[in-house]
């Protein structure tokens, strides 16, 4: 959760939650997953976002699968039907008077099927119009998927001379 009025970018949450939580749940995990609306700051089409999946994924060492939704079919996106009413259902009744508050409810959200909600506030202020660097796409590694190329794609750690690639963020 942000307290400012621009949404984190999606590979900011992402590597919050992949150090807080993930990594060590699943310490042999080869890959993420990530399913995203696609539209916004964290669209298909936005190279700030994908230059930033870039440096996250050199960062961890793993590849990170996207599968956007397209257009107007964000619907049907699981984690919305899953973990939403949970959340609803936790706040149900109290006045939301606090950002602290909030993260405390939404981390209570949890099923007997177990489900367990992860939540964080930041408090950075997140700038808009980014430029990406000007020689991104020379040394980005994102290969489009076969089928719906547009919306589907896996951005991979950049290797150079054996080592990690570190361009700039």
């Amino acid at each position: 959760m942000a307290v400012s009025f621009i949404s984190p970018p999606c590979s900011t949450v992402i590597k919050a939650w992949w150090h807080a939580q993930h990594q060590r749940d699943d310490p042999d995990a080869t890959s993420i997953l990530c399913l995203a609306d696609g539209g916004g700051s964290n669209s298909c089409r936005q190279p700030v976002f994908k230059e930033s999946l870039q440096h996250l994924s050199n960062a961890i060492n793993l590849p990170i699968r996207m599968a956007h939704y397209p257009p107007y079919t964000s619907k049907w996106n699981p984690v919305e039907h899953r973990v939403f009413p949970h959340i609803t259902r936790s706040m149900a009744g109290i006045v939301l008077v606090s950002v602290e508050l909030v993260k405390t409810l939404v981390k209570q959200a949890t099923t007997t099927t177990g489900l367990k909600v992860f939540a964080r506030v930041t408090k950075k202020v997140y700038e808009t119009g980014k430029a990406i660097a000007s020689d991104f796409h020379e040394w980005a590694n994102i290969k489009a998927d076969e089928k719906l190329a547009q919306w589907n794609y896996v951005i991979s750690p950049v290797m150079q001379n054996g080592k990690l690639f570190r361009a700039r963020s």
